[in-house]
């Protein structure tokens, strides 16, 4: 028979296992409740981590987008030309967008009385000279004007773009024509030798920094000149056509000044047009 002891030892050792595994069970639900508020502090802060990178890098994307949408322009000074430095040769039609875009290239077609001349023009070299041009165009600006002046001695040029030489004959103001305003010289060749080859399309200024205006010279054979003119661009079809102007020679009309005279065979400009930029 189990003694009356035996008894109070196995009520003790069950209150003790009940114990035990009540503690057992309190600290189990303890360690899983410590677990639950670990992991969702974890995941707040992974939360927290991908909203800040998120943001980020959508703010650098939104840097970015601002940079591109004011990358590839250039800002251009179009200065107007004082009203008392204005002769009757001026002709004004308004002044060109101070921003131009600075990258992909136009074609210049010069459609003359003799055949058309193309040119390629590169707007990250001269984004303002163009911008010029596409203006002046777009304004009929070159429409109907002869080019008047031909060099064939120690340079090689024929020089057109004044706007007030029109209808038949010269006058003794060839030369002095162009808009209602000026701008800096670009893309200077002053590294290359010889500064303007032939083939190149290059704008002519008074020999003051600043007075490019509309009127470009044709190089049909090396030249050199001082690398203090804006490189317009490249003719890329009807050379031929400058080289029988040249061949025919000049009057000698400017010989006392700038050399050379008007051209002897008459090249004259029916429409100027640039085309819509490309790349």
């Amino acid at each position: 028979m189990t003694s009356t002891r035996d008894r109070q030892r196995a009520a003790a050792r069950a209150r003790l296992e009940r114990d035990m595994a009540e503690r057992a069970t309190k600290a189990r639900k303890r360690r899983q409740t410590q677990a639950i508020v670990g992991a969702a502090a974890v995941l707040v802060l992974v939360v927290a981590g991908t909203v800040w990178l998120v943001t980020s890098l959508g703010g650098d994307d939104k840097k970015g987008d601002t940079t591109a949408s004011t990358a590839g322009f250039a800002q251009c000074a179009y200065n107007p030309v004082p009203q008392q430095a204005r002769s009757k040769q001026i002709k004004d039609v308004g002044v060109p967008p101070n921003q131009q875009a600075a990258k992909g290239t136009q074609t210049m077609t010069i459609d003359t009385n003799l055949g058309p001349i193309t040119a390629k023009i590169d707007r990250s070299k001269v984004p303002c000279t163009a911008g010029s041009f596409t203006f002046l165009a777009s304004k009929g600006f070159f429409d109907n004007t002869k080019c008047h002046r031909l060099v064939t001695e120690g340079i090689k040029v024929l020089q057109c773009g004044d706007p007030s030489v029109t209808g038949k004959g010269w006058r003794a103001s060839d030369g002095t024509g162009g808009p209602g305003y000026n701008l800096a010289e670009e893309n200077l060749p002053t590294d290359k030798r010889p500064p303007y080859p032939d083939g190149v399309i290059a704008m002519a200024n008074s020999g003051q920094q600043g007075s490019t205006g509309s009127q470009f010279f044709i190089v049909y054979g090396d030249s050199s000149l001082d690398p203090n003119y804006t490189v317009l661009g490249t003719v890329t079809g009807g050379m031929d056509l400058v080289k029988q102007v040249a061949a025919a020679g000049d009057d000698g009309a400017f010989a006392k000044q700038a050399g050379g005279g008007h051209p002897k065979k008459e090249i004259v400009i029916s429409k100027l047009s640039m085309s819509d930029i490309q790349g």
